[in-house]
């Protein structure tokens, strides 16, 4: 068996999520199983993280153990397209060493999460987050409030597989562009639903039912404020450092 890196995007709103699931095959990994069986290849994908329902990758990083007999990773890469919808594409695929892992090998994580302000169209709804009213400025000043190491228990979903709740956030800003309001996190790891709990905050700050203050006090484990939530197709999972 040699071990390989699997760089990949996909549109998450086709999908239920991207581990594999025993009630349906209407996953990321359960669909590019299907794809790899249809190759001869048996083994199970490990990704760098789990994407929830409607969650997007641009660059989603996944390690596989592949037969000998498949050594040429061009044609691997184009076959697998070829067997995958369209909302999975395959990037690269990469020889690494036995030791790598997708998840517990990388050293950074970054997300984006994409606001709007306005109704929803049928064009972009799957893909942003829509508002009826938004404060950028607002939004710009808070976010950095996040960046640091912070225990984020208060930040978190139930069903956490984790025994400890502490992250360090690198970066934490927004912009605006062509109409769109940007939020980058960059992390060492992130819990389940984390950064769409700390958007949800952001939009509370920003539509003046939140203040930093309290967002200061939830950080820092004082007390729960708000467990808003913000909406999953706004985000996307768009790079991981190892």
């Amino acid at each position: 068996m040699n071990r390989v890196k699997i760089t990949m995007s996909y549109n998450g709103s086709a999908f239920m999520g991207s581990q594999q699931q025993p009630t349906t095959h209407e996953t990321v990994i359960g669909t590019l199983l299907i794809a790899l069986k249809r190759l001869r290849i048996h083994t199970a994908p490990k990704g760098s993280g789990r994407t929830d329902r409607g969650v997007h990758a641009t660059h989603q990083v996944m390690h596989l153990d592949l037969p000998h007999y498949w050594s040429d990773l061009r044609r691997l890469t184009d076959m697998l397209n070829m067997q995958l919808p369209s909302s999975i594409r395959i990037q690269r695929i990469e020889f690494v060493d036995k030791e790598f892992h997708a998840r517990y090998s990388a050293k950074k994580r970054t997300y984006r999460y994409i606001l709007k302000e306005g109704s929803p169209n049928p064009f972009e709804d799957n893909f942003i987050s829509f508002v009826p009213s938004l404060n950028p400025q607002a939004i710009i000043e808070a976010i950095g409030l996040f960046e640091g190491t912070h225990d984020f228990e208060l930040f978190k979903k139930s069903g956490n597989d984790m025994d400890h709740f502490t992250r360090i956030i690198y970066r934490a800003y927004a912009y605006e562009y062509k109409g769109y309001l940007i939020l980058v996190f960059e992390g060492n790891g992130f819990l389940r639903s984390q950064i769409r709990l700390m958007v949800g905050f952001l939009l509370r700050i920003s539509s003046n039912k939140s203040t930093k203050e309290q967002l200061i006090e939830q950080l820092n484990g004082l007390k729960r404020h708000t467990t808003a939530i913000a909406p999953h197709n706004g985000l996307y999972l768009t790079r991981i450092k190892y």
